[in-house]
């Protein structure tokens, strides 16, 4: 198991138990103690757990968002065929809207050096681009970054969404469902998204499994309007095809 695997799992664990101890993330891991207690201090110094005498317990309330430096080692393969299925439907001279988040970037390094006109909406994406000698145009919207996780949002993010009209918006996806809709962990982010999609001809959601289990805080909208998502086959069948019935093309990377 790699490091950042292992990372991950601890982690999820962490989060799922409320608090584990050393002993109970060595039978989980097969990790030695002493590497479990190195990976903890590395995690607690991402903010992804808190780390206390003979164990770690989670910082995260219920609903809350993993930190991104952590979501970044998680799912990796899954991202990349997802950003490898997202890039396909893209054709070139597309004017592109892409969303904050990991699996979005994935996106983005797929689309640098395109012929295509992209406006990310973090600002890792954005610097990722703007290192691509090529035919891809650089949009950059206005809007203060979250901490951490470099997602624009802000009244100048929505007036530079509002003053534009793109081809398709690559919308990342905290969590989804036919009976919920999509969901955010932030409010101002969930207005992002909103802005986005009403700017856009057409949406993809760009969303590994995992995100098909969850609702999130921040109410962005029915998957009505959505056109397609693309997802990993971890994604559940019961709610894929739940997707499927209210209208959204599903793609399994």
């Amino acid at each position: 198991m790699s490091n950042a695997d292992r990372h991950g799992l601890i982690a999820q664990a962490v989060r799922d138990s409320g608090s584990l101890t050393v002993q109970e993330l060595s039978e989980l891991t097969g990790a030695s103690e002493m590497t479990i207690r190195r990976d903890l201090e590395a995690l607690a110094a991402q903010g992804a757990l808190e780390r206390v005498r003979g164990g770690a317990r989670t910082l995260l309330l219920r609903g809350a968002e993993p930190p991104f430096a952590l979501r970044a080692h998680e799912a990796v393969d899954a991202k990349r065929r997802i950003a490898a299925e997202v890039s396909a439907l893209i054709a070139d001279g597309e004017s592109v809207l892409l969303d904050s988040g990991t699996t979005c970037l994935e996106v983005a390094r797929l689309l640098r050096g395109r012929p295509l006109s992209v406006m990310p909406l973090s600002l890792q994406a954005i610097h990722l681009l703007s290192q691509t000698p090529g035919p891809t145009t650089l949009m950059v919207p206005g809007g203060r970054p979250r901490a951490a996780e470099g997602a624009l949002s802000g009244p100048l993010t929505l007036a530079s969404l509002a003053a534009l009209r793109f081809d398709t918006a690559i919308i990342g996806c905290c969590g989804l469902s036919a009976a919920q809709g999509l969901t955010a962990y932030d409010l101002d982010d969930a207005a992002v998204k909103k802005a986005g999609i009403a700017s856009s001809r057409r949406t993809i959601v760009a969303a590994d499994g995992t995100k098909l289990t969850r609702t999130a805080y921040a109410y962005v909208g029915p998957t009505s309007l959505l056109h397609a998502l693309v997802t990993d086959t971890t994604a559940p069948t019961d709610e894929v095809t739940a997707l499927e019935a209210a209208g959204t093309i599903v793609k399994t990377a």
